[in-house]
């Protein structure tokens, strides 16, 4: 391990963007891990979601170790109507897949009014939310590994940027699964925005480049509006009491 990356200049300006661009690429997987984390007891979500995380760390540091494999799964390994088909390029196509069924699911429950009953069945609904967290895990963190390659070098420095990034993270998880769940239109926003990352994985297993910026851009803003939406109504409720 060459530590001494971390006392020049350039290592410095690395980690601190790899580490700022991991926690971007990250919220994503917080919310997914808040709604899906949701559905259990309230005595087992904070464990859920910490586990979650962490799993999501352990993930990122174990692709980066074998990262030369990594790189090699952009190999074509078939083609279909002209489409290159890789092994990067088939989980990115499962992990949409994943996403957008499980984000549509939740919306259609949530607007038809159903409620989950997981009273009762404890480490079976407990493991099966831990394995989706893993599945979903594992295809954010391919999107995170590449971004990482193409800014840092150094798989010191890019190990370091997960660990910081994932700290960042279970400091924020908590806020970001209190703020979403209790409020049913923020909810239905989070659900949206999963389901269009759902669409941009697709179609990035399709060979389709997609630029993700305008994507966050959009969801910001939505989210920026609605949550004025909501002072404005709550501080409409205390004028007419």
């Amino acid at each position: 391990m060459n530590f001494e990356i971390f006392t020049t200049s350039a290592g410095l300006t690395s980690l601190f963007t790899l580490t700022l661009l991991e926690i971007i690429l990250g919220v994503d997987n917080i919310i997914f891990i808040s709604i899906i984390a949701d559905k259990l007891p309230k005595n087992k979500q904070l464990f859920a979601r910490n586990m979650g995380l962490f799993i999501a760390m352990l993930v990122r540091i174990v692709l980066l170790i074998f990262i030369g494999y990594i790189l090699g799964m952009t190999k074509p390994l078939f083609t279909i109507i002209d489409i290159e088909f890789t092994g990067k390029s088939l989980i990115l196509l499962g992990g949409g897949v994943f996403l957008i069924y499980k984000s549509t699911v939740e919306m259609h429950n949530k607007v038809k009014g159903v409620v989950d009953d997981t009273g009762g069945k404890g480490k079976q609904v407990l493991s099966a939310v831990i394995m989706q967290i893993v599945l979903i895990d594992i295809v954010f963190s391919f999107d995170s590994i590449l971004t990482a390659v193409g800014v840092a070098k150094d798989v010191e420095v890019m190990i370091a940027a997960v660990i910081l990034s994932m700290g960042v993270m279970f400091l924020m998880a908590t806020k970001i699964a209190t703020f979403i769940n209790a409020r049913p239109t923020i909810k239905m926003l989070a659900l949206s925005f999963l389901v269009t990352i759902g669409v941009v994985l697709v179609m990035e297993g399709l060979g389709q480049h997609i630029q993700k910026g305008p994507i966050y851009f959009a969801m910001v803003f939505s989210l920026l509006v609605e949550t004025l939406n909501i002072r404005m109504r709550k501080n409409k409720g205390k004028t007419e009491h």
